[in-house]
């Protein structure tokens, strides 16, 4: 006899799937069955109203029963407890997952702690916008991986009315990118944010020595002075010579990808000041309790994960596509595709045991109706079946004409539309044909606590797929592979395949 999971998915793989046109003709209340309105009322810190429209996947009745069966299967109420309650759901390396905790949602004491280190951070960020450490306009926020991208994606969204401090986030190794950001910055008024959770990290201590070495050569008398410190090992900062009063600490439980609502959201704070910061704890917090409180497909990140789980295990479909149609989330596909690839990009199970189906696709994207022009090409008429989200809000972001936005919102539905509908023609070069799945998300309008809740969405999708998956998505032993090879060939050691000594010949390296 099976155990309950592999006969959840031998039910899922007998699935026969019908068409897209047939599911919608076959039930005129399929639309609003698979669209979830969530409105969360926050006070003082706003309101988040989205739309979340999952109708044009190939998720029927069947297939969803047979999903909560599967996350019933997988034990998934109690992962997601343990998520919220402190315990271990990253077994590997022994670890609680405590992001929530910094945004309300988690045991008492972590929440306590978390908001004693909120309340620290908003008094510094508090301190420099009254210029107590004299006129600060600039800050060049060095990072990597989740250190960088939340901060430089939640800024971007935020301050395209204007910023309150000029935040330059810089995470590549290449100099250019540490040059571009001193080119904009007045080194008399600028401060230097160095987010690293061990302070160890190459990259970003090879750029944060780098710009200390600007400050002072461009007449700044003690460089130290500038740096914050956002980091899990504040002892180590101190030792490299950052004030212990400048560093932020947070917890070791907080992995990268999930520490924008951490100190390492700082640089957000700075811009934006600390009512927004808040405002986006709050929409967070408000999607915690949304998927700590919802069941099965009532659930908008867990059945967001059956899509998903639909696609890439059912159908094989190897990548998912993003495409924010509002510029405000440009940078939006790429935060998701460290969150999703880095979390659930894993070929074992909790148990150690090879996976016996594919794991996270590949997601990628791209930004409204310049991503027409260039990719859409091939979801409409290439051979590869890509599930497609769409991200748009309802109010614009400008001031212009309605019409720029009206035509903004109207190439975005008429794309999901085209991509389900098709369009046959006696040319073969100019039939579509059609049944290709697409989500939308609708908000309301992006300001912080809807942007909040939106990553907070993105966040239990990954973890929702993981639990369907069995797999851990707290650890990233992938990540580290790359970088121990490269110490050793800056160390000279090892001995190397024979295209890489070449390469290392050519580069000037050996």
């Amino acid at each position: 006899m099976s155990d309950p999971i592999s006969a959840a998915w031998e039910r899922l793989d007998a699935l026969q799937p019908a068409t897209l046109e047939t599911l919608f003709a076959n039930d005129p209340e399929r639309a609003a069955k698979l669209s979830r309105r969530l409105e969360f009322r926050l006070g003082e810190l706003g309101d988040v109203g989205m739309l979340l429209d999952w109708s044009k996947t190939h998720l029927d009745d069947e297939a969803l029963g047979a999903f909560e069966d599967l996350a019933e299967a997988c034990d998934f109420p109690r992962m997601r407890e343990a998520l919220f309650s402190g315990g271990i759901v990253n077994p590997t390396e022994g670890r609680a997952a405590n992001h929530g905790a910094m945004r309300g949602s988690g045991p008492e004491p972590e929440v306590e702690e978390a908001g004693a280190l909120l309340a620290r951070m908003g008094m510094l960020a508090g301190a420099i916008h009254d210029d107590a450490l004299g006129e600060v306009k600039h800050l060049i926020h060095i990072g990597i991986g989740g250190s960088a991208l939340g901060p430089a994606m939640a800024v971007d969204a935020l301050t395209r009315d204007g910023a309150r401090v000029d935040v330059h986030v810089v995470s590549n190794i290449d100099g250019l990118a540490l040059e571009q950001a001193f080119a904009a910055c007045d080194p008399a008024t600028t401060l230097v944010a160095i987010a690293s959770k061990t302070f160890t990290t190459t990259e970003t201590m090879t750029n944060a020595a780098s710009a200390l070495k600007w400050l002072g050569e461009r007449g700044v008398s003690d460089p130290y002075g500038r740096v914050i410190a956002l980091t899990a090992n504040p002892e180590v900062a101190v030792e490299w010579g950052v004030d212990e009063t400048r560093i932020l600490p947070f917890p070791e439980s907080v992995g990268g990808r999930y520490s924008i609502w951490s100190s390492i959201g700082f640089p957000v704070a700075l811009a934006c000041g600390m009512d927004d910061f808040r405002a986006l704890l709050a929409g967070a917090k408000a999607m915690d309790d949304h998927f700590r409180t919802s069941d099965g497909r009532a659930n908008a990140p867990l059945l967001a994960a059956f899509a998903d789980q639909y696609y890439a295990r059912l159908r094989g479909c190897q990548t998912r596509a993003v495409f924010a149609y509002d510029e405000r989330l440009a940078l939006l596909p790429d935060y998701l595709q460290q969150l999703e690839m880095e979390s659930n990009g894993k070929r074992v199970t909790v148990d150690g045991e090879p996976v016996e189906r594919p794991t996270a696709a590949v997601t990628w994207g791209g930004v409204g109706t310049d991503a027409q022009h260039a990719v859409f090409q091939l979801l409409h008429q290439g051979t590869h079946l890509v599930p497609v989200d769409f991200i748009a809000s309802i109010a614009p972001g400008d001031l212009l004409d309605p019409a720029h936005h009206r035509s903004l919102l109207m190439n975005c539905l008429a794309q999901g539309a085209a991509l389900m509908a098709g369009s046959e023609a006696d040319d073969p070069a100019r039939c579509y044909p059609g049944d290709r799945p697409s989500a939308m998300i609708l908000v309301d309008d992006i300001d912080a606590a809807t942007l909040g809740a939106l990553i907070a969405f993105h966040e239990h999708r990954t973890f929702a797929n993981a639990v369907l998956m069995r797999i851990n998505p707290f650890d990233q032993f992938g990540v580290e592979l790359g970088k121990a090879l490269a110490k050793r060939i800056d160390a000279g050691e090892g001995d190397f395949d024979p295209s890489t000594t070449a390469l290392m010949k050519a580069a000037g390296l050996a």
